[in-house]
């Protein structure tokens, strides 16, 4: 039934496109039924069917009877060639259409597709963007209409926003033309290089544009890399249409709009079905103070403050150096010793906080004997965790993890570079495994040839300085030339800086998760999680989420001047 409904709307719909645009309509004198149950019911008379689109009752004069020789007349469509490359790239012109490809044609074409939100057919999301090393995290609607009628307001009060033409012709539809020196117009491929080059500055640039060198800024405090987004609240949102003959727009809306058995566009640029959030994080030991903490205040009170964080991530990675070990001591607060293990009731913090993936690359995963090591296996592996760097053998520890979510197809793998005592994993030994082999660079190269998008994590040499040193430059920039999109430091017990290399993020240390440094430095009381977003298989951006210490176990978000001053202390170190 439902073909044979199509198949009447479409009829109506292009014998109405013809009439109201003047042209002769021929109809087959003997129509061939639709197939289905209908077709085929011999003398059954159908129950009438009322169109979409009224249609007279008499015959227009201008019908003609068909002739052996007739001729389909296609309509014609006219897309707006300053829509976005991608979103024409992605129209699906119907059979009965065609595209109007010159000026006359989209003159007289019965319908348009464009800005505007009359009958929209799809709507496109647009990120207001600045480049990576910006403080700023967000501003306001109107302080952004603001700048584009030429008012030095705001964080970049003055600066022009960057835009390529086909953005400059969208938003000028939407709000009015720009003052004269607001925008500056620059071809698609330049406004990063650009905005690079011009800091501090801004940009507006479709969501499909994005990738990591840009920092999204929030819009009225949304932002279209966050999974809880919903377009109709964001202020970038923008609705294109079919416009025309309202009866004829609103028609062809329903045979090819969203939702429709044939669409003529994506119903957006941004899928959320084709989105996914990790989030990484830096030292996590459940010994010590922070131990004796969690004994005191609760096995969860460490994770209070930053657990929403870690769990609306639709992975979650946690790199935890101490095994659990049944009859593990209870924690000393001022243990001297640097032999560490956790009790096994303590995971119910990483269950707490969303564990998904453990990384074992720790210098303390091997501090209290195999069978430590092989219970903490266990346990990960009773709880439904990945976990690599690490394992029960060598082979396992070198096996790199790989995470398919929303078609996002991901690979975890990572090493111990201190070698030695810290890094036991052998054929027939669990531990940690050493960095000093070939497979590493090699394996990331075999995964990113297979379609993975490689996540290169290290436990590295410890430098309490943001700076980094010049092995961790050496051993993290291989990874990246390998094929690694994200290459994270894992033993850093303060932030150190960041660096783009062959298209990939480089972060050289995120400081503690939970661990007890709090009055060892203001360094070690400061941290991040990395909230990185893949998107279509590909990864397209990262957020920096700050944290601050309050006491030895628990770090909370931290306030905009805390963020602010560790902001400016990276992106120094990172030589921004």
């Amino acid at each position: 039934m439902k073909n044979l409904i199509d198949a009447i709307i479409r009829a109506v719909l292009l014998a109405s496109i013809l009439l109201a645009a003047g042209c002769s309509v021929e109809l087959p004198a003997n129509p061939t039924p639709a197939p289905g149950p209908l077709a085929s019911a011999g003398n059954a008379t159908p129950t009438p069917f009322q169109p979409l689109v009224p249609v007279r009752a008499e015959v227009p004069t201008n019908v003609v009877q068909p002739s052996p020789s007739a001729t389909t007349v296609k309509i014609g469509l006219w897309v707006d060639p300053l829509l976005p490359s991608a979103l024409r790239d992605a129209v699906n012109i119907p059979p009965e259409f065609s595209a109007a490809l010159n000026d006359d044609q989209a003159q007289q074409a019965a319908l348009r597709l464009e800005v505007g939100d009359q009958n929209p057919v799809s709507h496109w999301i647009y990120a207001l963007v600045a480049p990576f090393p910006t403080k700023t995290q967000g501003v306001g609607l109107q302080e952004l209409q603001q700048a584009w009628q030429g008012a030095k307001v705001g964080p970049f009060a003055g600066r022009p926003l960057l835009m390529d033409e086909s953005t400059t012709a969208v938003f000028t539809h939407l709000w009015g033309a720009p003052a004269g020196e607001a925008v500056s117009v620059l071809p698609a491929d330049q406004v990063l290089d650009v905005a690079w080059e011009q800091r501090p500055s801004w940009a507006l640039v479709p969501f499909e544009a994005l990738e990591p060198r840009w920092k999204v800024l929030e819009v009225d405090g949304i932002s279209p890399l966050r999974k809880e987004f919903e377009a109709a609240s964001y202020p970038l949102t923008v609705p294109i249409s079919v416009s025309g003959e309202a009866t004829l727009a609103q028609a062809f809306r329903s045979l090819y709009g969203e939702g429709s058995s044939a669409p003529l566009l994506p119903a957006s640029n941004r899928d959320p079905n084709r989105l996914t959030v990790l989030v990484m994080t830096g030292v996590t030991a459940l010994v010590r103070a922070t131990a004796y903490t969690m004994e005191q205040r609760g096995i969860t009170y460490p994770g209070k403050d930053v657990r929403d964080w870690l769990r609306a991530a639709d992975i979650t990675h946690i790199s935890n150096e101490v095994p659990f070990a049944q009859g593990c001591p209870f924690p000393n607060p001022v243990q001297e010793g640097m032999r560490f293990c956790s009790a096994p009731r303590y995971i119910g913090l990483l269950e707490d906080v969303g564990t998904d993936v453990v990384e074992l690359t720790g210098d303390h995963f091997q501090d209290w004997g195999n069978e430590a090591m092989y219970y903490t296996l266990d346990l990960y592996r009773q709880h439904g965790w990945q976990y690599y760097g690490g394992g029960a053998n060598l082979d396992e520890a070198r096996q790199a993890i790989t995470v398919e979510h929303n078609g996002n197809r991901l690979a975890f793998l990572g090493c111990n570079a201190k070698e030695g005592s810290f890094a036991q994993a052998a054929p027939n030994h669990p531990g940690a495994v050493k960095c000093s082999d070939t497979w590493m660079p090699v394996e990331i190269a075999r995964l990113r040839e297979a379609g993975y998008l490689p996540i290169a994590t290290f436990q590295h040499f410890e430098y309490y300085t943001y700076q980094a040193q010049p092995d961790q430059k050496r051993d993290f920039r291989e990874m990246a030339e390998a094929g690694a999109v994200i290459v994270s430091g894992s033993q850093a017990h303060q932030p150190q800086a960041l660096e783009f290399d062959n298209g990939a993020l480089i972060h050289y240390g995120l400081g503690n998760l939970f661990f007890d440094q709090y009055d060892v430095s203001k360094a070690t009381r400061q941290g991040f999680i990395d909230r990185h977003i893949f998107y279509n298989g590909r990864y397209i951006g990262t957020e920096l989420l700050a944290i601050e210490f309050v006491d030895y176990a628990r770090p909370r978000p931290m306030t905009s001047a805390e963020q602010d001053d560790l902001l400016n202390s990276v992106f120094a170190a990172s030589g921004w």
